[in-house]
This record gives structure tokens, C-alpha cells and sequence, in this order.
């Protein structure tokens, strides 16, 4: 499947980033593209929108879900993107949207680990989600949902690797300061390095945040990447003969002795 990560900077209006969407998506779907990844503020940048943000969810999320869907079933091409999502109280959810190139919505993400860090404090506007895992199939491969900070725990794309996903597929808005663009280059690679995956990263790029989308082989190879670029789109072909490749000469999940759940054992 050819697969791409599209990158750009999403603003506080929805009407406004789906027209860059539509823009970059249709690029992809003329090269014979089968997926594209956006940026976790792909609805709106929470720090952008006018008024009231709980209400700007309430009534715009809908409205993004159905014109994602309308926009993958008009050209024919599966679209990963994320928004918020009305939560039935004052914090809304920071999810992820998985829709297939008939737009069928096939999933949806609730993000796990919320971005309390950095003298960060996400979980003041927004719900933790308690959903769990969220696995779904796209062009023949099995994707595993992940959203920026949830990148920093590898208990979460372990445990998607182990469920059985192929591909791990990240949505981030990935804030600048010291040493980010290292974390997240070399976070990234080690995601796809110990579990044997494919790795698609699609970044915002603004003056907040970093960019650097990029697309990794199950050996942490960069094969599509881009640096601080305001709008564009990289692409790779993913493949199931390469991901069969790598894990049967580096047969690291088959290999694992410890469970998740391992207790310490006493000193004897």
C-alpha cells in the first residue's frame, strides 16, 4: 500500500483545515496513494479556536467525522486525522478518526496519555480516555492507533505489536523546545526497531511544533521524510514482504519472555 503523511499547520477554523486536507489528500490520491496520516489538530488547534472550545467541539466534531468520510469515499483513499470529540462534560476527547477509502468510519482513537509535561498541563481541557487499544484494517494491513505523547510509553506500541498490527500509525502535534526533535526521531525509530513495524508519524508544523513527519520500515529505516516544512506530503510503499523479512531474521516477538504483567521476582 502507498501510504503517506500529510503535514501542515491546522488553524481554529475546521472549514479551513479540511480544504488543506482535501488539498493534500487529492495529491496523494492522483499519485495512486492508498492512506493518508494528518496531524493529531487536524479538527482544530485547541490554542486557535474563538470562543468557547467545549462548545466549538460540540459542534463542529461531527461535522469533521462526515466530511472526512465524504472526502476518503470521493477519492478513494483511506484517511487517518485527528480532532476532539464531545465527551458529554466540559472535557472533551483528543481522538483519532480511522476512515476507509469507501468512507466507512472503521475506528476511532481516544488518546491514553494525556501531555502533562514540560510545564504542559493537557489534562485541564481534556478527558483521558479509558478505551484502551484500537487496532483497524486498511489496504490488507492492520494499523495500530497512536496519538504524540502516548509515543514516550512502549508498553502501548508493544502491546499493539503484540495484538498484531503492522503498521503503528502516529498522530502528533509535537511541541518544540531542547532536544524534541531528537526524542522524537529516535522514539520513533526504537517504536518500529523492538517492535518490527512499520512506523507512519504525520506532525504539525508551526511555530509551536516541530514537523519532522516520516515514514519507518520494521528496521527504524527512514524511507520518507520531512523537516520543518508548513505543508507538504511525504510517501513510501509499505510492504508485507518487507515487514515478513525483518521479523524472521530479527524475531524479537517471538522471542519475548516477559509479559507486561511480569511481577518482580525477591531477591534470593
Amino acid at each position: 500500500m502507498k501510504v503517506s503523511v500529510g503535514q501542515f499547520n491546522p488553524g481554529g477554523d475546521v472549514a479551513e483545515n479540511l480544504a488543506t486536507m482535501r488539498r493534500l489528500a487529492a495529491g496523494v490520491a492522483r499519485d495512486g496513494g492508498g492512506l493518508i496520516v494528518f496531524p493529531e489538530e487536524s479538527m482544530f488547534s485547541v490554542g486557535k479556536v474563538e470562543g468557547d472550545f467545549t462548545a466549538a467541539v460540540d459542534a463542529q466534531w461531527t461535522t469533521f467525522v462526515r466530511e472526512l468520510s465524504l472526502l476518503a469515499a470521493e477519492l478513494g483513499i483511506a484517511i487517518i486525522a485527528g480532532g476532539y470529540e464531545s465527551s458529554g462534560e466540559e472535557r472533551p476527547y483528543n481522538t483519532v478518526v480511522a476512515v476507509d477509502a469507501d468512507g466507512g468510519i472503521v475506528g476511532t482513537y481516544r488518546k491514553l496519555h494525556l501531555y502533562d509535561a514540560f510545564s504542559f498541563q493537557e489534562s485541564k481541557q481534556i478527558k483521558p480516555s479509558g478505551q484502551g487499544l484500537a487496532m483497524v484494517e486498511l489496504g490488507g494491513f492492520k494499523v495500530g492507533i497512536m496519538t504524540c505523547y502516548d509515543l514516550r510509553f512502549p508498553e502501548l506500541a508493544r502491546a499493539l505489536a503484540v495484538s498484531g498490527v503492522d503498521v503503528l500509525s502516529v498522530s502528533a502535534a509535537w511541541f518544540k523546545g531542547e532536544h524534541k526533535v531528537e526524542h522524537w526521531e529516535t522514539l520513533l525509530k526504537a517504536r518500529a526497531i523492538e517492535n518490527t513495524c512499520w512506523v507512519v508519524a504525520a506532525g504539525t508544523s508551526s511555530d509551536h511544533c516541530i514537523g519532522h513527519s516520516v515514514i519507518l520500515d520494521p528496521m527504524g529505516v527512514a524511507v520518507a521524510s520531512l523537516g520543518d516544512d508548513a505543508e507538504n506530503v511525504a510517501t513510501a510503499d509499505l510492504t508485507h514482504r518487507r515487514l515478513e523479512q525483518v521479523r524472521e531474521f530479527l524475531p524479537v516477538l517471538r522471542n519475548r519472555r516477559l509479559e507486561s504483567s511480569t511481577q518482580l521476582l525477591p531477591v534470593e
